[in-house]
Parts: C-alpha cells; sequence; structure tokens
C-alpha cells in the first residue's frame, strides 16, 4: 500500500512530462508533412469526360 504513495505522483508526473513534450513537439513542427502537397500537386484529377455525356451536359 505505501508503494501506491510514491507510484501514483510518480506516473501522473511522467504523464504530465510526455503531453509537455508532444506539445512541444508538435509547437516546433515536428509533425508538419512536407511531403504530401508535393505529391498532391502530382496527382492528376482531370478526366477526360466521354463524347456522349459531354453532349448530354451540354444539352438543356
Amino acid at each position: 500500500m505505501e508503494a501506491l504513495y510514491l507510484l501514483v505522483p510518480l506516473s501522473v508526473l511522467l504523464v504530465f512530462c510526455a503531453l509537455w513534450v508532444f506539445f512541444r513537439a508538435a509547437d516546433a513542427g515536428q509533425f508538419d508533412d512536407l511531403v504530401g502537397p508535393g505529391l498532391r500537386l502530382l496527382q492528376d484529377d482531370d478526366r477526360a469526360v466521354p463524347p456522349a455525356q459531354a453532349e448530354q451536359e451540354r444539352l438543356p
């Protein structure tokens, strides 16, 4: 039982230290995606529309 008086505060302190390290790294830009925007630019989302469908879209 006496061990809990030591282990509970130590575990709470460890959790707060881990959260502090995480938020400090997030603020410093550690988790920013530097590759994704460049790859998204290269993806081609333009698809050719079949001529029949294009005709139907133009007609009122």
